[in-house]
């Protein structure tokens, strides 16, 4: 693959490369990788591969992600949010279905943007402080090679990592058994782990429905008990979903009936809550991708205040240890 066919590579040390590059007002920071946004527009005639970074739909796709997902880091950490070229949705399906291996599609270009972007983020913007690494979807496949990869070879970074939040996609145990410097998280406040679930429907578990993030002995922990389990964890346990205001628009705190139990046979949270159809054309494209019940785009939204909240007990246990 010719990287050239997709942009300039991003320049870190320029604010353009960055979605969003704080001013440092907290103790801790977060480095979030976006999850695929180059979508619709990757299924046109003649469409490349990977978006570039100034892509228009990735970047107003950013933007929305940022509000629905990495705000929840955002009153405990400073967080930084590269641009990347990523993989666009079709030919992550056709690069899945011809492998088998998603990695296949980010190792290359994708990573070295990340990692270009860790290195900047490590030696000019981090200055010692403890960190949170998270994504969705690619950016959270992103951040378990980063795991595997980038973090092994740089011990000094990752014993001050406070935990990974790669939600919306797989944690294996063959990769955990791969990685033996990896550890799942088991509870709700341990530290230098993973915590990461994938969120479905009763449907999609009833048809065990293809889902491309849902891979084979997968783990999920669950966002309202924070348990390993089957135990059930109704809505009196969700502390607010982030919904859209019907009149306004803009994101608000609201609740839509999540609740979560595991299903260990498939690894995922099952949730009963209210879904919002896509449009009929992107409703066809989630369907194929996610299954007929997948609550993807919602693995943060429906536990929006749960996630908050673990975030700042992870952080106090963390800074605990420290003393």
């Amino acid at each position: 693959m010719s990287s050239e066919n997709f942009g300039a590579t991003p320049d870190y040390a320029q604010q353009a490369g960055w979605y969003q590059r704080p001013a440092v007002t907290k103790d801790v920071d977060t480095f979030y990788i976006y999850a695929t946004e180059y979508i619709m527009g990757s299924f046109e005639d003649g469409a490349p591969d990977y978006a570039a970074i100034d892509n228009a739909e990735m970047m107003q796709g950013v933007e929305v992600e940022y509000a629905a997902h990495a705000t929840v880091f955002a009153d405990a950490t400073n967080v930084f949010v590269p641009y990347y070229r990523q993989c666009g949705l079709r030919y992550a399906g056709e690069v899945v279905k011809k492998t088998g291996d998603f990695n296949a599609a980010i190792s290359g270009m994708c990573y070295d943007d990340i990692t270009a972007a860790l290195d900047y983020y490590f030696e000019n913007c981090n200055q010692g402080r403890p960190f949170i690494i998270a994504g969705h979807s690619q950016g959270s496949a992103m951040v378990l090679l980063l795991l595997g990869k980038y973090f092994k070879d740089h011990p000094e970074y990752y014993k001050r990592m406070v935990a990974a939040y790669p939600i919306g996609y797989s944690v294996t145990k063959e990769y955990l058994a791969a990685n033996p410097h990896l550890k799942f998280a088991t509870g709700e406040s341990d530290t230098g782990v993973i915590v990461a679930w994938n969120t479905e429907g009763p449907k999609n578990v009833e048809e065990n429905a293809h889902n491309v993030v849902v891979l084979p002995h997968t783990m999920s922990i669950n966002p309202l008990n924070w348990k390993l389990d089957e135990t059930y964890a109704p809505v009196s346990e969700n502390l607010g979903s982030l919904v859209q205001n019907e009149t306004t628009g803009e994101p608000e705190i609201g609740d839509v009936g999540a609740d979560a139990k595991i299903n260990l046979a498939r690894g995922v949270v099952v949730t009963n809550a209210k879904d919002v159809p896509f449009p009929e054309e992107e409703a066809k494209v989630a369907a194929e991708f996610f299954g007929p019940d997948g609550r993807h785009d919602n693995d943060y939204t429906y536990y929006y205040n749960n996630i908050k909240e673990n975030v700042a007990k992870r952080i106090a246990a963390y800074q605990s240890g420290r003393k």
